[in-house]
């Protein structure tokens, strides 16, 4: 393996670089964005619960806030919930939009990894191909050796850096749809909230 990545070349360097980032992003985006710590399905009747019985305060609030990301949303609508529906919208739109900035941190990363890593490996392509040719034209064809080189060089790093861009993309597809499933998991609950509290019509919040 170190003999492969030695005959492709200085450019191996950042492509192995970038396949570390992957990994680590990964691990870390794959413990962050669990579900059940994001968007509790049984949190939603819980805080009903509480508004049902008088129990909300702001103990509860702030308890509410640092349980998880929905329950940031809905501490912050219920902070202003007295204000009136819209109000309480807006503060919800405004947590929320902190929220997946938040959720989307580093996914990005993965993105241009993705588009990055084979630009490399093209780089090295062009090296190796340049490398060939000079050697063509100061020493002719016949020496084999220098030629198999330049190509494997060339060869190696294209390999590589395809290697890391394609699960870098579909880890990056991954879980931006992940998050997408997570907001508007969010935003259900949010709307239940609003409803049940700005609304005659009766709204089930015992599921989330």
């Amino acid at each position: 393996m170190f003999e492969i990545i030695k005959s492709g070349g200085w450019l191996m360097l950042p492509i192995i670089l970038c396949s570390i980032a992957v990994i680590a992003i990964s691990v870390e985006r794959y413990w962050t964005l669990d579900s059940t710590k994001i968007a509790p399905r049984h949190l939603l009747a819980q805080v009903w619960g509480w508004i049902k019985n008088n129990q909300l305060d702001a103990n509860k609030l702030k308890e509410l806030k640092d349980s998880s990301e929905l329950g940031t949303v809905l501490a912050a609508g219920l902070s202003n919930s007295r204000h009136g529906r819209d109000i309480m919208r807006d503060s919800i739109q405004e947590a929320a939009s902190h929220v997946i900035h938040s959720m989307e941190r580093y996914v990005g990363a993965l993105g241009t990894i993705a588009a990055v890593a084979p630009l490399i490996g093209l780089l090295g392509t062009v090296f190796g191909m340049i490398e060939v040719f000079t050697a063509i034209t100061t020493q002719g064809t016949g020496n084999p050796g220098v030629l198999a080189s330049g190509i494997s060089k060339a060869l190696i790093t294209t390999a590589a850096g395809l290697t890391v861009a394609i699960p870098a993309m579909m880890l990056h597809r991954h879980f931006c749809r992940h998050i997408d499933t997570l907001v508007i998991t969010m935003e259900q609950d949010a709307i239940k909230l609003v409803d049940a509290l700005h609304s005659d019509r009766r709204v089930d919040v015992k599921t989330s």
